[in-house]
C-alpha cells in the first residue's frame, strides 16, 4: 500500500477533489462506462479549512481537479489466461482421440454398457425439457440484465455466441473432411436409425449457449449458475444416452462454448467495474466515518510491477484528521499477473508472492503486514479500518501521513540522517524477520520533521527466509545508491546494521534481486554511459584526424612521409584509448561492491544463482525443440540403407578435406583484420577450438567470444582485440550479403536466354528496399539503427584505417573470407555428389543454400544453430529440386563433417591452447 504521498507533495504533484457535497456524492457514471469525471466544488467545512491551515505547506487539501476516466473496458490477464487453458484443453482432448482410439472406444462401450437399461421415455422428456429451458435460460438472464440496465454484457454474450457457432460450424466440417479417422470416430457415431449419416462432432446449439452464459457472467450468480449446470448436465446425459453424441464430443462442445466466451471477453474487453467515488464514500460511512471530499492522488505509474497498489484517495471528515484510503479492485490486481508468473517460474528459492490472490486474501495479507510492521517498531501506516466494496473491490484505510517520495525530494535534501534514518526502519522490519521486497524511492516517504516511513508494504512477507532479507538490504543500497551515490549509501548502510550483514548482502547485489523499475533505471544509466563514452570516441578521432590534416598542410620531408603518418596513426590510437580510459565509468553496482570490500575485504561477491532458467535458455529449448521435430520428421523418410549402398565415397573424401580447409580460411579471415602479427598456427587451432565452443553457444555468439578472448591473450589490448573481431564480422556480413544477391540473380536467369533475374529476386530486392525505407521513416526504428552503426563504426573505423594501411592484410582477410563460403560450399555439393545427385544443382544454387541456411542458423538461439540449419538446407534443397530422400542425406553428412565430428579435435585444441594461456 501506498499512503497518498502525492497529497502532501509539491504543488505539482497533488490530489484531486473526488466529490466535495456534504452528503459524500459525487458526480460520477455507473461502472462500466467510460463517462464520469467526478470532480465538484471543494466542501466549505470547518474542518477542510482546518486542515488547509494545519497543512498547508503540504497543500492536503488545496489540490482540486477530475477524477481521471475510468476506461470503459477493461482486458483481464485471467481472461487471457483461461483463454490459452481452453485452447490447450482442445488440443489435448483432440490428440487423445487421435493417438487413444482403444480408450475412446473403450469409454462409450462402458457408457453404453452402463446405461443400456434406461427408458427411452425417460430419455425423451429429458431431452425435451432440458432443451427448452436450454433457450429459456439465456432469455430469462437477458431480460434480468436489461431490467439491471446492463447490456452491455448481453452484446458481449451475443457476439460470444454467434463466434461459438462459427467455430462450432468449421469443426465440424474440418472432422468431416480432414481429420484423421480416429477423430472422427472419437467425435461422431452413426445416426440412430440406419440413415448411414453420422451425428455433428459439435453440437451447433450446446456451444453458443455455454458462450453465452459464459460470457454475460451468468457463472458468478450462484442461483444462475447452479440452473445452467443442471440443465447442461441434463441435457448432456440425454443426447448421450439417446446415441445423438458421443463423450468427447460433448467435451469438445463445453471447452469450445467456453474458450470462445473467453476470448471475446480479452479481445472486447470487459465492462469495468471498479468502483467510483460515490461507492468509496458510502464504504467510508458504513465503517462509522463522517466523509466531506474525497481527492484522488495522482496515479501511479502504469507498471507490472506496481499496477496492482490500488487507487489512492486523501479523504476529509466532518470530525477529525484526514484519511488515507486506497482502493484495490480485480482489475488493479490482475495487473502484472504474467510478470508474477515469470518470477515464479524462473527464480528459485524465492517466494514471490501467489500469481492470484483474492481479494481478501490481498486484504488480510496487507493488514498483517501493516500491524506487523508497526509492532516491530517501524514508521509505517497506520491501519485503521477495511471494508469491501461490493464483490470486486476493497479499501484499506489509513492514518493520514502526508510527506513527500524519496523520488520526489531535490538531491540536496537528502542528508546523512535521513539515510541513517531509512536503515533504521530497514533494521526494524528486519529484527521481526519482515520482507518489504519492494525498497524503491516512491516507497520510502519523508514527513515535514524528517522522518522516514515506510510504505507500500503489500508485497512483503512474514517470516522471510535469509536470502529475501538480504535482498530488501540489497535493493536499499542500489535505492539509494541511485540518489546520494554509492559511498554514502554504504557507509549509512554500515552505521546502522553493521559491516556483516552489509557484506551478506553482495552476493545478492545483481540485477534480477532488484524490483522491475530499478533494473530498468540502471539500463537507462547504462545507455547514457555508453553513449557518452562513444562520443568521446568520436570527438577524439575527429581531433586526431584535424590535428593530422593541419600537420599534413605544413608537412615539408616528403621523404618520411609514411613514417609520420604511421606516428600520426599510432597517436590518434592512444588519443581514443585515452579518451575511452577517461570517459569510462564503473556501474552503481561495482561501485557499490567497491564501497563494501573496502569495509570488509572477506567479503563474499560470487553472485548466488536466482535464476532457474534463462530467457535466453528457454528460447533456445523451444527453438530446438520444434527444430529437431522437424529434422526427425524429415529423417523418417530417408532410405539410409539404399543410399548407403549408393554412396561414392570419393566425393566424401573430398567433402571431409573441403570441411579441414576451411579452418584454414576462417584463420585467413581473422588475420587479414589483425593489423600485428599473430601466430598463423595458433590462429587456426582457434578457430578448431570453436567447433567445441560452439557445441555449447548460439552460432553466431562462441566464435565471437572464443576470437577476441585468443586476440587478447595473444597480446592485442582488449579495445583493438574487440574492433578486430567487429571489423572482421563487419566485412563478412556484407560479403554474406553480396554473394547472396550475386549468386541468387545467377540462379534466378539460369533458366532464362537473357540476364533478366527472376520474379524472386526482384521480390526479395524489393522488400529490402521497403523495410530500408520502413526503417528511415519511423524515428524510433531510424534512431535505433543509427546508435547502433555509430557504436560500431567508432572502433572499427579506426581498426580498418590500420588495415588499409597494409594492402597485403586486406587482401587476406577479404580473400580468407571468399574462400571460406567456398571451401562450405564445396563440400555441400560433395556431400550431394556422394549420393549421384550433384549434377541436378548447379553451384550458384548450391551457394544460395548455403548462404541462406547459414544465416537461418546465426539467428536461430540455439548451440550451433543445431536443428534450424539442418532444416533449413534440406527444405532449401528440396526447393531447389532434390529428392527428399538424398537431401535429408546429404545434409546429415554435411553438419557431420562441418559441426559433430570437429568437436573432439577442437575440445583438444582449446585444452592445448588453455594450457599454453593462449584462451
Amino acid at each position: 500500500m501506498q499512503p497518498s504521498s502525492a497529497a502532501a507533495s509539491t504543488p505539482d504533484a497533488e490530489p484531486r477533489p473526488e466529490s466535495g457535497t456534504g452528503t459524500g456524492t459525487a458526480n460520477e457514471t455507473a461502472p462500466g462506462t467510460a463517462a464520469g469525471t467526478g470532480s465538484t466544488a471543494e466542501s466549505e467545512s470547518p474542518s477542510a479549512a482546518g486542515c488547509e491551515n494545519d497543512d498547508a505547506p503540504w497543500h492536503i487539501d488545496r489540490v482540486s481537479g477530475d477524477e481521471p476516466l475510468l476506461a470503459a473496458r477493461v482486458h483481464r490477464p485471467s481472461d487471457l489466461l483461461r483463454l490459452l487453458t481452453g485452447i490447450l484443453a482442445i488440443a489435448l482432448l483432440l490428440a487423445i482421440a487421435a493417438f487413444a482410439h482403444g480408450t475412446t472406444s473403450g469409454l462409450e462401450a462402458d457408457i453404453s454398457k452402463s446405461t443400456g437399461g434406461t427408458p427411452p421415455l425417460l430419455i425423451k422428456l429429458a431431452g425435451l425439457a432440458s432443451s427448452i429451458a436450454i433457450l429459456i435460460l439465456p432469455v430469462a438472464f437477458a431480460i434480468e440484465r436489461l431490467v439491471k440496465r446492463d447490456g452491455l454484457r448481453i452484446a458481449d454474450g451475443v457476439l460470444a455466441a454467434v463466434l461459438a457457432h462459427g467455430v462450432s460450424l468449421a469443426t465440424d466440417l474440418w472432422v468431416s473432411r480432414a481429420a484423421p479417422q480416429s477423430i472422427t470416430d472419437a467425435l461422431t457415431q452413426p445416426i440412430v436409425g440406419g440413415s448411414g449419416g453420422l451425428t455433428d462432432p459439435v453440437h451447433g446449439y450446446l456451444a453458443p449457449v455455454i458462450a453465452y452464459m459464459t460470457a454475460v457472467g451468468m457463472a458468478r450468480r450462484p442461483r444462475w449458475r447452479v440452473a445452467l449446470w443442471v440443465v447442461l448436465l441434463v441435457n448432456s446425459f440425454a443426447v448421450l444416452l439417446g446415441g445423438q453424441t458421443t463423450p468427447f464430443s460433448i467435451a469438445l462442445t463445453i471447452l469450445i462454448g467456453w474458450t470462445v466466451a473467453y476470448g471475446t471477453l480479452y479481445a472486447v474487453g470487459s465492462p469495468n467495474v471498479r468502483p467510483t467515488g460515490r461507492q468509496l464514500l458510502a464504504g467510508l460511512r458504513h465503517v462509522g466515518f463522517k466523509p466531506v471530499t474525497a481527492m484522488r492522488a495522482e496515479d501511479v505509474p502504469d507498471s507490472s510491477e506496481q499496477g496492482d497498489r490500488g487507487r489512492r484517495y486523501l479523504v476529509t471528515l466532518e470530525d477529525g484528521p484526514p484519511l488515507d484510503v486506497t482502493v484495490v479492485d480485480r482489475e488493479q490486481q490482475a495487473q502484472g499477473f504474467f510478470y508474477r508468473v515469470w518470477r515464479r517460474l524462473t527464480l528459485r528459492s524465492i517466494s514471490t508472492g501467489r500469481s492470484i490472490q483474492s481479494l481478501r486474501q490481498a486484504l488480510e495479507q496487507e493488514a498483517l503486514l501493516a500491524y506487523a510492521a508497526i509492532a516491530a517498531g517501524a514508521n509505517a501506516p497506520k491501519l485503521i479500518a477495511t471494508s469491501e466494496l461490493g464483490p470486486d473491490a476493497v479499501m484499506l484505510v489509513y492514518e493520514h501521513l502526508g510527506g513527500r517520495s524519496l523520488d520526489s525530494l531535490a538531491d540536496d535534501e537528502i542528508t546523512d540522517e535521513l539515510l541513517h534514518s531509512a536503515w533504521r526502519q530497514v533494521k526494524s522490519l528486519q529484527s521481526r524477520r519482515i520482507a518489504h521486497r519492494r525498497l524503491v524511492g516512491d516507497a520510502i516517504l519523508v514527513d515535514r520533521s524528517g522522518a522516514v516511513i515506510i510504505t507500500d508494504l503489500r508485497g512483503g512477507e512474514i517470516a522471510a527466509g535469509d536470502i529475501v532479507l538480504r535482498m530488501d538490504i540489497a535493493q536499499l543500497l542500489t535505492t539509494l545508491g541511485l540518489r546520494a551515490g554509492a559511498e554514502r549509501a554504504v557507509a549509512a548502510a554500515v552505521s546502522v546494521l553493521g559491516p556483516d550483514a552489509v557484506a551478506d548482502s553482495l552476493p545478492l547485489l545483481q540485477p534480477i534481486a532488484l524490483s522491475r523499475t530499478t533494473r530498468a533505471t540502471l539500463r537507462q544509466i547504462a545507455r547514457e554511459r555508453a553513449q557518452l563514452e562513444r562520443e568521446a570516441v568520436i570527438e577524439a578521432s575527429d581531433a586526431a584526424r584535424q590535428a593530422r590534416a593541419r600537420s599534413n598542410t605544413n608537412e615539408v620531408a616528403p621523404a618520411d612521409s609514411r613514417k609520420d603518418v604511421r606516428a600520426e596513426k599510432k597517436a590518434e590510437k592512444d588519443a581514443i584509448d585515452d579518451a575511452l580510459e577517461n570517459a569510462r565509468e564503473e556501474d552503481l553496482l561495482t561501485q557499490i561492491r567497491h564501497q563494501v570490500l573496502l569495509i570488509r575485504p572477506q567479503a563474499p561477491v560470487e553472485p548466488v544463482r536466482l535464476e532457474r532458467i534463462k530467457p535466453r535458455t528457454l528460447i533456445s529449448l523451444i527453438a530446438g525443440s520444434i527444430a529437431a521435430y522437424f529434422l526427425f520428421t524429415q529423417m523418417a523418410n530417408i532410405p539410409f540403407a539404399d543410399l548407403l549402398h549408393q554412396t561414392q565415397w570419393g566425393w566424401v573424401i573430398a567433402a571431409v578435406f573441403f570441411s579441414a580447409f576451411s579452418y584454414v580460411a576462417a584463420a585467413m579471415s581473422l588475420l587479414g583484420f589483425v593489423p600485428e602479427n599473430v601466430s598463423f598456427l595458433r590462429t587456426v587451432m582457434a578457430q578448431i577450438a570453436g567447433s567445441f565452443v560452439k557445441l555449447v553457444a548460439p552460432a553466431a555468439v562462441g566464435g565471437v567470444a572464443l576470437n577476441t578472448r585468443f586476440l587478447q591473450r595473444s597480446g592485442i589490448r582488449p579495445g583493438l582485440a574487440v574492433a578486430s573481431v567487429g571489423a572482421s564480422q563487419l566485412f563478412g556480413l556484407a560479403s554474406h550479403i553480396t554473394l547472396l544477391m550475386v549468386f541468387g540473380y545467377i540462379t534466378g536467369t539460369e533458366s532464362t536466354a537473357d540476364l533478366s533475374p527472376s520474379r524472386t529476386v526482384i521480390a526479395g530486392l524489393l522488400t529490402a528496399a521497403v523495410l530500408a525505407l520502413v526503417v528511415t521513416a519511423v524515428p524510433f526504428l531510424r534512431k535505433f539503427v543509427v546508435t547502433r552503426v555509430r557504436s560500431l563504426f567508432a572502433g572499427v573505423i579506426p581498426r580498418m584505417l590500420d588495415v588499409l594501411q597494409r594492402p597485403r592484410k586486406l587482401l587476406t582477410g577479404i580473400g580468407g573470407m571468399l574462400l571460406l563460403t567456398a571451401t562450405f560450399v564445396m563440400c555441400l555439393d560433395s556431400s550431394i555428389r556422394a549420393f549421384g545427385e550433384g549434377n541436378n544443382l548447379s553451384y550458384a544454387s548450391i551457394a544460395v543454400v548455403f548462404l541462406t541456411a547459414n544465416a537461418v542458423g546465426s539467428a536461430i538461439p540455439t548451440p550451433g544453430g543445431v536443428g534450424a540449419v539442418e532444416t533449413a538446407l534440406t527444405t532449401a534443397l528440396v526447393i531447389a529440386g532434390l529428392p527428399a530422400g538424398v537431401a535429408g542425406a546429404a545434409v546429415l553428412l554435411y553438419r557431420l563433417l562441418t559441426f559433430w565430428l570437429p568437436v573432439f579435435p577442437g575440445w583438444l585444441c582449446f585444452n592445448y591452447l588453455t594450457r599454453k594461456g593462449e584462451l
